[in-house]
């Protein structure tokens, strides 16, 4: 159970779902209990308390009713009665306010200015409102409200200070300003908005904001501002050189290339002939690293990339096609680099989505930049149909490629990646030299510590290397195994083992056939137990937790309990790899584990473990993913994106699952997450191909599929090209009343989006109705919302804020943005710019929080309309760039026209008729629709106007 204190007082159970407390007293007792932090209060102190010093007759059986109405809420044994009183059971950080604090201590005890203002961002995240919202005025409640405010106000001048080290002082200027008024009196928040108006190039601001502070102090204390603030108003006015704003640093490359283990070993040669072939000046645009499994393809290609990094301004990018099936096609590849790089595909007005590739280089078409496709010789023919689109429409796209076999396309460069140098000769100091053994003793001394080499053991170490035949990881393997045996000893077993034709694998090459024999080796010194959890990790395409390991490698013949154990030993044998909390395969272990599964006989029941496992996440992420956990949620999410797709792919082609109808409940459980992440492309293709398996799925299950695929249709086509029939419920037959409801709202925003509005509104006013009879608060929230901009502005405002309360007390992020935007505008209507600005930066603040990115342009376009509206063209001009970038980091090209047409707006307000003239014909060259390409023409013509003047 977890409570909520930091606004209007909340409940949520252990998943996250929240818990209705009925009724104002026994909210009261509920809260006075929470104030006492845990600590046993007397039933005369609460009856005090909740009745003001005017208790009713009968007032301890009172008490005792609000103390069993509350029992009923929150459990029996939550709530216990000792001699010294009541006492609410609280364990760790189950109050926000505990959280809250604790995450501004960490965040002052950290160094690192970016982790720092994380910290404390996160901590405010979690203020919902005013402190104690409900029991504002009780008198029990007031010290309490009074502690934590002042807590408050202390973080948000610690990230103040913070962020002025961060170079976000333009930023910081706007929105201090109101909390200044606010709190006029507090020095140290006047000094951190004193020293942002300084940088952001408001000194005559800045000078302003002393007087008024000594104005105030001898007014109403008769006291002068103290030493610090005075000494800074000093250093203003002489415009010291410690106030500069920090230099910024160049930004980061963009990559989500993964940080090495180990150091790279041999490969400084053939790291640079890389990085020259796609290097500045070298024509060449698509180099494929070929080699056999296990020679170290990818990890040269991620050492290449790495060091390449600073030279692609639009990122290095990792993109890891082992999960995919070899069925996959072209824009199953394309729709993996799509997710990779984080393109939104969110508008009905981009190119065709059913053409991923061609959408693909569009997007990226200007983008100067370096993909990485590794482990594609399954797909030799698909990725050749995507690198030939990319070198043809993408001049500065570059593409690096790791498989077993070249794509021959025209302008590729074959890279072959040939086994380490093995020793020549015995002698100590040649040994030495060879990169093989200098792989080997790395290993070995990491294994076995205290091993090195020397004259005494360097003929067996060389003997062991050119056994096997210098690939890395038949090396890696091996290695361990000096734990148990001595040099010559492994050097002599080696030899007797592999020196037989028998272990020969027919048809192999004799470098493929060494790496054979020795993954033969290495499983057959396996106990049965570590074979099984080895052999079952292989249904895994990206990895996997040691819960999902538990979940699918155990079975009947294995409890869960022991996997953990198990899977321990085989990381110490270098079969698995541990990167943080994940448990990977190398390619060729993953292969090779591949076919003893299939051996085995358990393929099927694996997968289908693989499949179950991978659902019941989803639907549990799912019922989290509209409540205060939310962003961990999303990044859960995340991280199993892989996974989620391959046990799609297996559910949904008649195999794994499918009569049991796991395609349908996966998608049902994922479209929210698609949709949140901008990927309704990815939302559209699932739900297609999971309602066309035919699988086992409950009806209602399948009208709830067709349902969100409605409403993803509606936001992927152009008008008319989703027909919903009019006076249709796309819900209807659906059995749950909260989805039910949910999915009216989805479908009638989606019709709202294309213009539909009396059909829509009908939809989401049933959805509302629904909400509320299921007692569904995030329902009734989402209605709310989007209600409140079809109806009048008055009626409309309320709806806001009853959303914007309900989402607070959900905890729902995405949709506080979405209530704080219907304020914002609200606000706007009724000329309060300062509020509007406000509003629209906390909904900025959220939507950064999230990584929702559109959400993130929205909010930034929003505010730049702002600026210009109060005539502040320098601050219009910043935020419109920001979101120029973001969108086109993103390729968003609604958001660039809607950038690129407030630049020209903002130029025009400077004067800079010519800049103007140069982002307007910039905005009516990116749009796609008629709409947009009309707000560009409309701006054009008035600027022609204002010229013509």
């Amino acid at each position: 159970m977890r409570y909520g204190v930091l606004g209007p007082l909340a409940v949520w159970d252990a998943e996250g779902r929240p818990i209705k407390v009925p009724e104002a007293k026994v909210r009261a007792l509920l809260a006075d209990l929470l104030v006492h932090a845990g600590g046993p209060v007397p039933a005369d102190r609460l009856i005090d308390d909740l009745w003001a010093g005017n208790p009713p007759g009968g007032s301890v059986n009172t008490l005792q009713t609000k103390v069993s109405q509350l029992r009923r809420v929150l459990g029996r044994d939550r709530v216990v009665r000792e001699p010294a009183g009541y006492r609410l059971l609280l364990s760790g950080d189950s109050v926000d306010a505990l959280r809250f604090q604790e995450l501004a201590e960490r965040a002052r005890a950290h160094r690192e200015p970016a982790v720092k203002g994380d910290l404390f961002a996160d901590a405010l995240a979690l203020w919902r409102g005013p402190a104690y919202a409900d029991v504002a005025e009780s008198l029990f409640a007031r010290e309490e409200i009074a502690r934590l405010e002042e807590l408050r106000l202390s973080v948000v001048e610690d990230q103040a200070e913070v962020r002025l080290t961060l170079g976000e002082h333009t930023a910081l200027a706007a929105e201090l300003g109101e909390l200044v008024a606010r709190h006029p009196l507090r020095e140290r928040l006047r000094m951190a908005h004193m020293r942002a108006l300084y940088r952001a190039g408001r000194q005559g601001d800045a000078l302003w904001s002393f007087q008024e502070l000594r104005r105030r102090l001898a007014d109403e204390l008769g006291a002068s501002p103290g030493p610090a603030i005075s000494a800074l108003h000093e250093a203003i006015l002489r415009q010291e050189p410690r106030l500069a704003a920090p230099v910024a640093a160049p930004p980061p490359c963009r990559t989500n290339l993964p940080t090495p283990l180990t150091p790279l070993i041999g490969r400084r040669e053939a790291v640079e002939q890389v990085r020259a072939r796609l290097g500045p000046g070298a024509r060449t645009r698509l180099v494929t690293l070929t080699g056999l499994g296990g020679v170290g393809k990818t990890r040269l290609a991620i050492a290449a990339a790495h060091d390449m990094a600073d030279r692609f301004t639009d990122g290095v990018w990792l993109v890891e096609l082992a999960g995919l099936g070899a069925a996959s096609t072209p824009d199953d590849i394309a729709e993996r680099v799509i997710t990779t790089l984080g393109l939104c595909d969110t508008a009905a007005t981009e190119p065709d989505l059913d053409d991923l590739v061609g959408w693909l280089c569009q997007a990226v078409a200007d983008k100067h930049l370096l993909i990485l496709l590794d482990n594609c010789e399954h797909l030799v023919e698909q990725v050749a149909v995507l690198a030939g689109a990319v070198l043809s429409a993408v001049p500065a796209g570059h593409l690096l490629v790791t498989s077993q076999e070249a794509l021959d396309v025209p302008g590729e460069v074959v890279h072959p990646v040939p086994p380490l140098e093995l020793p020549e000769h015995t002698d100590p100091e040649a040994v030495a030299r060879s990169s093989a053994v200098e792989l080997f003793v790395e290993r070995a001394a990491a294994a076995a510590p205290g091993f090195a080499l020397d004259a005494n053991n360097a003929a067996a170490v060389s003997a062991i290397c050119r056994r096997l035949d210098g690939i890395p990881l038949a090396l890696e393997l091996v290695a361990p195994r000096l734990r148990t045996l001595g040099p010559e000893e492994l050097a002599r077993f080696l030899h007797d083992r592999f020196s037989p034709p028998e272990v020969r694998v027919r048809g192999l090459p004799a470098r493929q056939q060494t790496l054979r024999g020795m993954l033969d080796w290495s499983w057959q010194l396996l106990g049965a137990d570590e074979r099984t959890v080895l052999r079952r990790l292989a249904v895994h395409a990206d990895g996997c937790t040691l819960p999902s390991a538990e979940a699918v490698c155990s079975g009947p013949d294995l409890a869960a309990e022991r996997v953990p154990d198990l899977l321990a030993r085989l990381v110490d044998r270098s079969l698995v790899v541990r990167e943080a909390n994940r448990f990977r395969l190398l390619e060729s272990v993953a292969a090779y584990c591949a076919e003893r599964l299939a051996e085995a006989g358990e393929e099927a029941a694996v997968r289908m473990r693989f499949v179950r496992r991978h659902t019941e996440l989803a639907e549990r992420e799912n019922e989290r993913l509209r409540g205060p956990d939310q962003r961990r949620c999303l990044e859960r999410l995340d991280a199993e994106t892989v996974n989620l797709r391959r046990a799609l792919d297996l559910a949904a082609d008649g195999g794994a699952g499918s009569a049991d109808g796991y395609a349908v409940r996966l998608v049902n459980a994922l479209t929210w997450y698609w949709f949140l992440r901008g990927r309704l492309t990815e939302a559209r293709r699932s739900l297609q191909a999971a309602l066309a398996a035919g699988d086992g799925a409950e009806p209602s299950a399948r009208l709830a599929a067709r349902a969100w695929l409605t409403g993803i249709e509606l936001r992927t086509s152009s008008a008319g090209a989703a027909p919903v029939p009019a006076g249709e419920d796309p819900a209807a037959g659906v059995d749950d009343p909260v989805l039910r409801a949910r999915l009216r709202w989805f479908v009638g925003t989606g019709l709202i989006g294309q213009g539909r509005h009396r059909e829509g509104r009908r939809l989401v006013e049933a959805s509302l109705a629904g909400a509320r009879a299921a007692g569904d608060r995030w329902g009734e929230a989402a209605a709310l919302v989007e209600l409140a901009g079809h109806v009048p502005p008055v009626r409309g405002e309320s709806h806001a804020e009853l959303g914007a309360a309900l989402f607070h007390e959900v905890g729902d992020r995405w949709g506080q943005l979405r209530a704080t935007r219907s304020l914002a505008l609200a606000a706007e209507r009724h000329g309060d710019r300062a509020r509007t600005e406000r509003l629209h930066r906390e909904g900025l603040a959220a939507a950064e929080e999230l990584g929702l990115w559109t959400e993130v342009v929205e909010a930034l376009t929003w505010l730049g309309k702002t600026a210009l509206a109060g005539g502040h063209a320098r601050r219009a001009t910043e935020l419109y760039e920001r979101a120029l970038s973001v969108s086109t980091e993103r390729a968003y090209s609604r958001g660039e026209v809607r950038a690129e047409i407030g630049l020209g707006l903002a130029a025009r307000l400077r004067g800079d008729r010519e800049a103007a003239r140069r982002h307007l014909n910039r905005a009516l060259a990116k749009s796609h629709a008629p709409a947009q390409a009309a707000d560009a023409e409309a701006a054009l013509a008035e600027l022609d106007l204002v010229a013509g003047a």
